[in-house]
């Protein structure tokens, strides 16, 4: 009888070991970096600066549960580290932060065995003030005239002013001027749809407005105006 008791003891062991849910109290790692690419405002070009995650928190959840189980905090090269967990399924995240301060979780999963290390593909996360945002790029090419309506010259219209407006509205949110190779970009715009315009004038100084229509599909993008990125204007001198 005592042996029975013994052996039945026993496969109530094993047993509640298979069953053992994913967390906290066995000898498994889940381990993995951190990058933090970095969306600096005032470029034309998204450039990303790509840098190890220092001090980042990261979540796991165990299993298939609504809640993460722990967080740890990244080193100075990224790297973090969750230890003493049960074999099974593991997700892993941690967030981005869009320049309003909202965050979007970056989430990748990994399985362990008894005693196993999983190790968690790199996650990326984005920061920065152009993150999640487009830039509208055009130019401006200016004919100058006299009094007369005579051409004087022609050339790109550096320091002109250019503006754009959400599609619709009477007004303009944003201004910039043309740099030297009659280049302007209107940077951090959400998907939308904008339009983006400048004044040309006659002989007499009266001043007229041009206007492109333009579309912001989605973040990331950057869009050069179309059918025709040009603007051109005439200015009396």
């Amino acid at each position: 009888m005592r042996k029975i008791i013994l052996f039945f003891c026993m496969c109530l062991l094993v047993l509640a070991s298979c069953n053992r849910k994913e967390g906290k109290g066995g000898t498994g790692t889940v381990q993995g970096y951190v990058k933090l690419i970095n969306h600096p405002d005032d470029n034309y070009t998204l450039p990303a600066d790509t840098v190890d995650a220092v001090k980042t928190d990261v979540f796991i959840v165990y299993g298939n549960s609504d809640f993460y189980g722990d967080d740890v905090e990244t080193d100075d090269k990224g790297f973090y580290k969750f230890k003493y967990l049960t074999s099974g399924n593991y997700t892993v995240f941690a967030y981005s932060t869009l320049p309003d301060g909202n965050k979007i979780p970056v989430t990748a999963s990994v399985s362990i065995g008894d005693g196993g290390t999983g190790h968690v593909p790199t996650l990326y996360i984005h920061s920065g003030k152009a993150y999640g945002t487009s830039i509208v790029k055009g130019k401006v090419y200016a004919t100058y005239i006299n009094k007369n309506g005579g051409t004087v010259g022609a050339g790109w219209a550096y320091e002109h002013r250019v503006y754009i407006r959400n599609f619709g509205d009477d007004y303009h949110f944003d201004d910039v001027r043309v740099g030297l190779d009659g280049v302007f970009a209107f940077q951090k715009l959400q998907p939308g749809e904008y339009e983006v315009f400048t004044f040309t004038e006659d002989e007499d100084e009266i001043l007229y407005p041009v206007v492109k229509t333009v579309t912001v599909e989605e973040a990331g993008q950057i869009i050069q105006m179309e059918p025709d990125t040009t603007f051109s204007i005439r200015i009396k001198v």
